[in-house]
């Protein structure tokens, strides 16, 4: 039977009312989300650390703080505590190592050691190495003079990272503030997320993919941490056998950069140069050398084997999550990237093994 006219006239009006309501939706959505973009950062940030550190608040209000919000505000004020008392150590010491040198500097009683002969016969960078370092012993004004642009430039460098750690920071204490209200009111907020996750995907699947989520966040956040404090040990133990000045600080220096997925040759490089310049090139120091730069850099090693464990995913795929979130959006894609990686996943396996009962007996493949 083939439509009328009027029956056609009536389907364009309920098409053009669709369209004018999908148009609205749209431009409110794109508004809201303009609204809150600044804030966007902070507020992931607060949402991890709180799916993280939930289950601590629920250990505390079972065993010892009966309320929640009690609960929540301890592990924040104990956090903020574990965070800033190291940081400020790290600013004093900064500050007095560099008024230390500036007089140092101004005496002019800086002493360096000739290099030994065998510096020259290292392969590549000997000569100019040695060269360098003949010049700072024996006339390191003429040779800070001709290095200073790119003293300049390092300083400048130096001071920008500085800078952007020093906001991390701050950021991540504001994170922890949030974060603490979510976890006051954790029930409330684990049971929207299921209504919302429900909502998308049917209730049949929302309490899984909801658990899912979770539990990749916890074991990222929780492989972070882990990693951070295993290179910190690593490196730690070398500074304080060789007798490195202040090597509790440093080594808490590198737990802070660790966490905020900096590298720790940012400390473990100036370190080297340090030994080297008051000891010369030894084997003691050729080896704590060898050691400390490639406990340095032992998180590449580390993040394969950590990041996956606590997960219902293979390890690969959060791994390629991890990595692939960090490089497209830093260190809030580090932890979203797992998330949404093994989500995708999980939901592509449900939809392959979702095959309608008349379609065949075989058995069904696991992922």
């Amino acid at each position: 039977m083939l439509p009328t006219p009027a029956s056609g006239k009536a389907l364009s009006r309920e098409f053009l009312d669709v369209l004018i309501r999908a148009g609205l939706i749209a431009v409110l959505a794109i508004f809201c989300f303009q609204i809150f973009r600044p804030f966007f950062d902070l507020l992931v940030w607060s949402l991890i650390l709180a799916v993280t550190l939930y289950p601590l608040q629920v250990w505390l209000s079972s065993r010892y703080v009966k309320r929640d919000g009690y609960a929540a505000t301890l592990i924040v004020l104990i956090a903020i505590a574990v965070i800033i008392v190291p940081a400020y150590l790290l600013g004093m010491a900064i500050v007095d190592s560099a008024e230390s040198a500036m007089a140092i500097a101004k005496s002019g009683s800086i002493q360096i050691p000739p290099p030994a002969e065998s510096v020259a016969a290292w392969p590549l960078i000997g000569k100019r190495v040695y060269a360098i370092w003949q010049q700072a012993a024996t006339d390191l004004t003429g040779l800070v003079q001709t290095l200073a642009p790119r003293l300049k430039d390092a300083s400048l460098a130096f001071l920008s990272i500085m800078a952007s750690v020093g906001t991390g920071l701050l950021v991540f204490v504001g994170a922890l503030i949030i974060a603490g209200i979510f976890m006051a009111y954790g029930e409330l907020g684990s049971r929207s997320a299921v209504q919302i996750a429900s909502r998308i995907s049917g209730p049949e699947k929302g309490q899984r993919i909801t658990t899912l989520c979770a539990a990749t966040i916890r074991a990222v956040a929780q492989g972070v941490v882990g990693i951070a404090f295993i290179q910190m040990l690593l490196i730690g133990v070398a500074f304080v056998i060789k007798g490195v000045p202040g090597a509790g600080l440093l080594a808490l220096a590198v737990l802070l950069l660790g966490i905020m997925q900096l590298p720790a040759t940012l400390i473990t490089i100036p370190v080297i140069v340090l030994v080297f310049v008051t000891e010369g090139a030894t084997a003691g120091t050729i080896a704590f050398a060898i050691y400390t730069f490639i406990a340095g850099l032992a998180d590449n090693v580390l993040k394969p084997l950590m990041l996956g464990r606590g997960v219902d995913v293979p390890m690969p795929v959060v791994l390629i999550g991890a990595l692939g979130g960090m490089v497209a959006g830093g260190v809030i894609g580090l932890f979203i990237g797992p998330v949404v990686l093994a989500v995708g996943y999980q939901l592509f396996w449900q939809w392959v093994e979702d095959v309608p009962a008349d379609a065949g007996s075989g058995e069904q493949r696991q992922p």
